[in-house]
């Protein structure tokens, strides 16, 4: 932890883990909301939670803005859930052919 502190990376390896996890929760999206659609929510929910549980229990600083960004990446999750169905609703990405009924619409809307 010294060597971080001590060449000023600190900002640099936050920037590369923030990439990171937002690129980690970009495939989790795709695949959760095709294999569970979009009743996993509360998954991320408890996680973004935890997440910032932790950062605000913990005293290091690299470790505490991670867990924020990962706290909030959980968040920003639940949204792309149901932005994800309407891409599988619009044809942008395959729609899981065990769950054909969930995508059925309301002719009313």
């Amino acid at each position: 932890m010294e060597l971080i502190t001590g060449l000023n990376t600190g900002g640099i390896i936050i920037g590369l883990c923030t990439f990171l996890i937002i690129g980690f929760f970009h495939p989790i999206v795709v695949k959760a909301e095709y294999y569970w659609g979009t009743k996993c929510w509360w998954i991320f929910l408890l996680l973004g939670i935890i997440g910032i549980a932790g950062s605000v229990m913990t005293d290091n600083i690299l470790i505490s803005t991670l867990l924020g960004v990962f706290s909030f990446s959980s968040f920003w999750t639940i949204k792309e859930l149901f932005e994800q169905r309407e891409r599988v609703l619009k044809g942008w990405f395959p729609m899981n052919p065990k769950r054909k009924e969930e995508y059925k619409t309301d002719p009313e809307k």
